[in-house]
């Protein structure tokens, strides 16, 4: 499509695209974008019927200084010259290239005549004029551009052309969208006019080419819309406009129509969102605004709908492309899969990227991944390995530092995918745990518009593959906050900084710094590739029990001996089953079971830190023990003692002496605060399994045992065995 409109002058078009312009009478010059100018070469003027001339004194072609500053020899008519004008200038120019490349060849040919040696510059321009020439002949040689088409619209109507067209009169019509109406004249206000009279046409050129191809339905909340088709210089373009901006100035709309590369003409603005509004397409499509699986069985991307066309992904047009891919997936493969082979971190980065379209289809539940480990261990790579899955590495991962509505955005974005969140200690620690329970429940918190109508809630469910220095309750911790082993459970923690190379297991024979280096540049240059091929391969399987057969036998490879530890284990097994499917596809380059031996060893591992008990029970008992280690002789006094210890303020009770070790006397309000979170009941039964209960009274009815208190009186006090709780919390929370 041109670049030019009724509006550009060709001359000024092309004069403010070049550099160095200067005017001489009725001349112009200008330094040529087609090669190193270092002084202006580039002469042009303007022929008799408005046609810009053109003429490189170095010897570039027409055709190549005008692709350097992104036009087109058609650029340089006017709208009113014929088609056999358009076609004499264009061989006249060809002609005039001929003739000059000619020359040159003619003057190095007269020089060798008269016994002068030629340089090698001098050759190799020779050369250069040969192969102009000849496809100068080739141009010659093509057939004359056809006549445009004539159209007949029946007036008064909308038309749209995606190429030049002529009108009833023969009139050239360049692309777009148009009013076909007629002139009002005089004889119009005076008379009607009779049936065999002439009417001058009337063709207002509205916008360039949309078309409105279908009427659209969100899946997701009934609401309305339109499909458009733009033709664009980029190319054609789809995009769904919400009927809800014909309720307003539909400036929003246009603004984003602007983005992709339509042009409306500024008069016109109001009359294309008539033109918008007066369409009445036949077909009908769903929508939706959420990404990955519609409820149609396709999956859904941006400006992409796998395993089907019957969908499309709606948006406001502005947000980035997170779904983006460059290069080629052999090459990804190549220098990045063969890479982390060796690597359980890695391989278990790309897994939870693939492990995203899964969770639906075999019923596990979102949560995630947080590798720990120092700065500059390597974890960021595998974050930015599993994000190349889907897209662009530097745009597809996100970071802890938002809000948790933010988050909860980013997470809709990225439904049946990965959300890959960077450094923990971006999050605010009184929150961190509320947005880890939020990311794997998969469901936003609800709001309300001003007229008090509740709006619909945000619904994910993926992977999250987040890394920090930190564990997610030493975060938490920093904001005073105790952990919860429910958030613990929902974001596992996975060593990636004291491996045999910090974050890897094998560099493949280079140094840490050059692997690390070697696939951060792999992975900027080949994303976007493995994912959508990874579930175009599933789709085409379409066999969900025995997608779920499959499940059963890789889960019964994680041994667990409680239902917490139960959930872990779903995770890590739907990652090693995601890695092995794209093993089995052919488009993961690594043997048979690599995935499922990588996950069992990280999965191992989690289980030795953690132990296999309650995660509630662990984190009951690592509370109270670090609450003794921490106020053991501010809080407590000798029981035993004569009088009352003055200096103890916020008692939180006593210890007495039992042979060789010393026993903490909780009162309840003392038990209750170094337990925070939990309830007295849910304490003290933690207590009892770790058999850390060390003294009761005979009756067995009461948790407590009856003691007489230095100063007088007496009370039922909780006797804790410290060691207990070292052995049953400390050792493994």
């Amino acid at each position: 499509m041109s670049a030019m409109n009724n509006h550009c002058d060709p001359l000024e078009l092309l004069l403010s695209r070049l550099q160095g312009v200067k005017k001489h009478g009725e001349r112009h010059v200008a330094c040529c974008p087609a090669h190193d100018d270092k002084s202006p070469s580039l002469s042009l003027s303007r022929g008799e019927d408005g046609r810009v001339l053109v003429h490189c004194h170095a010897g570039c072609e027409t055709h190549d200084v005008l692709a350097a500053v992104g036009l087109e020899l058609k650029d340089l008519f006017p709208d009113n010259l014929s088609r056999e004008q358009r076609q004499q200038y264009r061989r006249e120019q060809l002609e005039k290239e001929r003739h000059f490349e000619r020359l040159v060849i003619e003057a190095g040919n007269g020089s060798l005549a008269n016994g002068k040696d030629l340089s090698d510059e001098d050759v190799a321009r020779m050369a250069l004029a040969q192969e102009r020439i000849e496809r100068l002949d080739r141009q010659l040689a093509e057939p004359a551009e056809p006549e445009p088409p004539r159209v007949e619209p029946e007036r008064p109507c909308w038309g749209v052309y995606e190429g030049w067209v002529l009108n009833e009169k023969g009139a050239r019509l360049k692309p777009g969208v148009y009013w076909h109406g007629y002139r009002r004249t005089k004889e119009d206000e005076e008379a009607e006019l009779s049936e065999d009279s002439e009417r001058p046409l009337r063709d207002d050129w509205i916008a360039t080419p949309v078309f409105v191809v279908a009427r659209t339905l969100n899946s997701d909340d009934g609401t309305e819309g339109r499909l458009l088709r733009l033709v664009a210089q980029g190319g054609d373009k789809e995009w769904v406009l919400p009927m809800e901006v014909f309720g307003g100035s539909g400036e929003d709309a246009r603004r984003s129509l602007f983005a992709m590369g339509a042009v409306i003409a500024p008069r016109q603005r109001s009359r294309f969102m008539e033109y918008l509004l007066d369409q009445q397409p036949r077909q009908t499509i769903a929508t939706t605004s959420r990404p990955g699986w519609h409820e149609s069985g396709v999956f859904v991307l941006p400006h992409r709908t796998l395993g089907g066309d019957g969908v499309r992904y709606q948006t406001a047009g502005r947000a980035p492309n997170l779904y983006a891919a460059r290069g080629e997936l052999a090459q990804w493969q190549s220098r990045v899969a063969t890479q982390c082979l060796g690597n359980p971190v890695l391989t278990l980065a790309i897994g939870c990227a693939l492990a995203g379209p899964l969770l639906n289809l075999v019923g596990v539940n979102g949560g995630g991944v947080h590798l720990v480990g120092d700065s500059s261990s390597g974890k960021s790579l595998a974050q930015l390995l599993g994000a190349s899955v889907w897209g662009d590495p530097g745009v597809f991962a996100a970071s802890w530092d938002m809000t948790k509505g933010g988050l909860e955005i980013e997470a809709a974005s990225r439904n049946d995918t990965l959300l890959s969140l960077d450094e923990i200690k971006r999050a605010d620690p009184r929150r961190v745990q509320e947005m880890a329970y939020a990311l794997a429940n998969g469901q936003g918190k609800g709001t309300m518009t001003r007229e008090r109508e509740g709006r619909a809630k945000l619904h994910w469910r993926l992977l999250t593959l987040s890394s920090g220095e930190r564990s997610l309750s030493e975060h938490a911790a920093i904001g005073g906050n105790p952990a919860h082993a429910g958030a613990e459970l929902r974001m596992v923690d996975v060593n990636a900084g004291t491996r045999t190379h910090r974050a890897f297991d094998e560099l493949h024979g280079m140094e840490g710094a050059d692997f690390h280096r070697a696939l951060t540049v792999a992975a900027g240059q080949h994303y976007g590739h493995l994912g959508p091929a990874f579930v175009e391969r599933l789709i085409a399987g379409d066999d969900r029990d025995g997608l779920l057969e499959d499940f059963a036998r890789v889960r019964a490879c994680f041994v667990v001996e409680n239902a917490q530890a139960g959930r872990v284990a779903d995770r890590f097994a739907v990652i090693a089953l995601a890695g092995e499917m794209a093993i089995a596809y052919g488009l993961l380059p690594w043997p048979v079971g690599t995935s499922l031996a990588d996950s069992q060893l990280l999965y191992r591992e989690w289980l030795e830190r953690v132990g296999s008990g309650n995660a509630e029970d662990r984190q009951i008992l690592a509370g109270i023990a670090g609450f003794i280690e921490r106020h053991g002789s501010s809080r407590f006094s000798d029981v035993d003692a004569g009088e009352t210890d003055s200096r103890i303020f916020d008692r939180a009770g006593y210890w007495e002496l039992d042979g060789a070790r010393r026993l903490y006397l909780f009162n309840k309000s003392g038990l209750i605060e170094a337990a925070a979170g939990f309830g007295l009941a849910r304490i003290v039964k933690a207590l009892e399994a770790a058999g850390a209960l060390a003294k009761r009274d005979n009756d067995k009815k009461r948790n407590t045992k009856k003691y007489r208190l230095p100063g007088g009186g007496s009370a039922g006090l909780y006797v804790v065995d410290p060691e207990r709780l070292e052995n049953e919390g400390g050792t493994h929370g």
